[in-house]
């Protein structure tokens, strides 16, 4: 996987942008800060952040909530023709669920070296086969939001 800046779009700067928004919107509601966007043709179709505190629910994670979104926006259940911008790699469950979702490609910012899911991988990886996998995108903002939110945690 390269994760060397200039191997993202302009366009890919832009939407991943739009994921740290929205992790800072989970930041302002105690929650992880985590943001997720799903775009289809160039078009945004779901934005999300992690809502596992407000929902009560460990399975709302940013992904989880975009994947079901676009799904609605799409009135289908594959994303194939999508790519997920998120923050932050995608843990077991979410690389889980965009399997299943087949989705087209999946951007990611900071690498979770405790829980991401290419942690986990073995011989096969969690995410679909047809899916591209790119990561450390803004990478350094989406790191800073989580280091932040965690230190005043503690």
């Amino acid at each position: 996987m390269d994760t060397s800046p200039s191997n993202f779009s302009q366009e890919d700067i832009r939407f991943m942008t739009m994921a740290l928004q929205e992790a800072e919107t989970a930041a302002a509601m105690d929650e992880v800060p985590v943001g997720a966007v799903v775009v289809a043709e160039g078009r945004v179709i779901a934005r999300a952040h992690n809502l596992c505190e407000r929902l009560r629910d460990f399975t709302a994670h940013a992904e989880m909530q975009a994947f079901t979104s676009a799904s609605e926006y799409l009135g289908g259940k594959f994303l194939d023709k999508c790519t997920l911008y998120v923050t932050l790699e995608p843990c077991p469950m979410c690389a889980g669920a965009a399997f299943w979702t087949r989705i087209g490609r999946v951007v990611y910012g900071a690498k979770d070296e405790k829980r991401g899911h290419s942690k986990f991988d073995g011989e096969l990886t969690m995410l679909h086969p047809k899916t591209k996998c790119e990561g450390g995108l803004l990478a350094e903002e989406s790191a800073q939001l989580l280091t932040k939110f965690f230190r005043a945690k503690r």
